[in-house]
Formats: structure tokens, C-alpha cells, sequence
């Protein structure tokens, strides 16, 4: 007997890093001058996912401007960038504001945002039968669940939630998180268990005509119905999309 399994809907995650120096120059009474340019200092500084968070529009002047973007928005994709970004605060979340990239409303199956903890900020609980991806890309928070362990969540850390499942999360100082939030679809009777990880934890995966680095970091099994993927491109590399 053969048995097929249907697949699993997978939610695409990219994260590009790219390090990269800025030399700004003027013009001076005296004739031709250089401003100081951002040194390596500066750019250690920067927290590896800055550019997640901060916008990248060049020249500088163009960044704080209405209008100017590079936000797309398709009825199959979206691509929200930082200059693009509206907080407010976040329903049941304590001290803590949100900027949503994706919702039902724009015909997903699934909620993503970006959630700014302040300091003394705690996290309110998804809606019943919603399963939750936290990934923390500034900062840190914890993450304590029903039977009082608790578990702290660096950057690049990140937690997968069973839906219904008793947690709190908080954060002293501040954090910025992703969140995905997704209607739990599973048709198996086995519920899928908390995941705490690392995406440097996770393998490296084959991927047969492309550049990039590939993990993904939850089980491909069917109790968990989603996945998310970590691509790692380095500068210059793309995406080769195949027919």
C-alpha cells in the first residue's frame, strides 16, 4: 500500500545580511572635503539584524522622505521594508508596539509582525487554537512556560508555541521579535511540542542549483504544519527561481 502525504505549507523567512562600509562626501568653503565615513566600529556596533529593523534607502536623505520605498505589495507576496514599517500597540501586549507585514486581510493564512518590547514589557497570549513563531533578531526576552522553567532568547534564537499552550513572555530591558501566529490545521491526533533552538544549531541543507545557505527550523513532520526557512545569501547572490 502506498501512502501519500500532503505536504506541508512552509512560510518563506529570509533574512539578508550584508555588511557594507558608507563613505559620505561634501563640498566646503575651503574646496573639497570628506565627512567621516562609518567605520568597522560603528558597523560592529550594529546588531546583526539591523537592516531588518532600519531603513536602507540610499542616499541617506531619501530614508525619512514620504513615498520613498521599496515595499511591494502583489496579491501573492509582500515585501514590507523598513521605511514602510507603522507601529501601534498591540492588543493584550503590555508596553510593547507592533508593525504587521502580513495578515488575513491581505489573503494570508497567517499573521506576521514585528513586536518592539520596551523595557518591563510582557507579551499577551495568541487566541485559542493559534500556534505561535517567536524569532528575536535585537535584544532579548524570556520565555517561561507553565511549569516555571524559563528560557532566555538571545538574537537569533527563537521558539515555536503549540497552540494553546500556557506561557509568558517578557523582557527587562527591550527586544524586537518576530512573530508569526497561525490557526493550528493539523488533522493529527499527536499535538506538536514546544521547540526552543538556534538557527546556528540547525544543519546546513542541500540545495541543488543554488548559492545560498538553507536550515530549516522546525521538524518536517506532520504534527508541526508549517515550517520556516532561514535563507543566507552573501552580497550579490540571488534567488535562482526555477520554472
Amino acid at each position: 500500500m502506498t501512502h501519500f502525504l500532503p505536504s506541508l505549507p512552509s512560510i518563506l523567512f529570509l533574512l539578508a545580511v550584508f555588511s557594507t562600509t558608507t563613505v559620505n562626501l561634501c563640498f566646503a568653503d575651503g574646496g573639497f572635503c570628506s565627512v567621516p565615513s562609518v567605520t568597522e566600529t560603528e558597523e560592529e556596533q550594529k546588531h546583526l539584524y539591523w537592516k531588518v529593523t532600519n531603513p536602507t534607502l540610499s542616499p541617506d536623505h531619501l530614508r525619512d522622505l514620504p513615498g520613498f520605498t521599496r515595499s511591494v505589495y502583489k496579491t501573492d507576496h509582500a515585501l514590507i521594508t523598513p521605511e514602510s514599517h507603522v507601529f501601534s500597540p498591540i492588543p493584550e501586549w503590555t508596553n510593547a508596539l507592533g508593525a504587521y507585514m502580513i495578515t488575513p486581510a491581505m489573503g494570508s493564512h497567517f499573521v506576521m509582525y514585528l513586536a518592539k518590547m520596551k523595557e518591563n514589557s510582557r507579551a499577551g497570549r495568541p487566541p485559542s487554537g493559534v500556534e505561535r513563531f517567536l524569532f528575536v533578531v535585537q535584544g532579548s526576552a524570556s520565555l517561561t512556560n507553565a511549569s516555571g522553567a524559563i528560557q532566555k532568547l538571545m538574537v537569533d534564537s527563537y521558539a515555536y508555541l503549540p497552540p494553546n499552550y500556557d506561557h509568558e513572555l517578557e523582557c527587562v530591558e527591550s527586544a524586537t521579535l518576530i512573530v508569526f501566529e497561525r490557526r493550528y490545521a493539523s488533522t493529527m491526533d499527536r499535538l506538536p511540542e514546544q521547540i526552543v533552538g538556534s538557527t546556528d544549531e540547525q544543519p546546513l541543507l542541500e540545495t541543488p542549483g543554488e548559492v545560498f545557505e538553507l536550515r530549516k527550523l522546525l521538524p518536517q513532520t506532520l504534527q508541526y504544519d508549517f515550517n520556516i526557512h532561514i535563507m543566507d545569501f552573501q552580497p550579490g547572490e540571488f534567488l535562482n527561481v526555477k520554472a
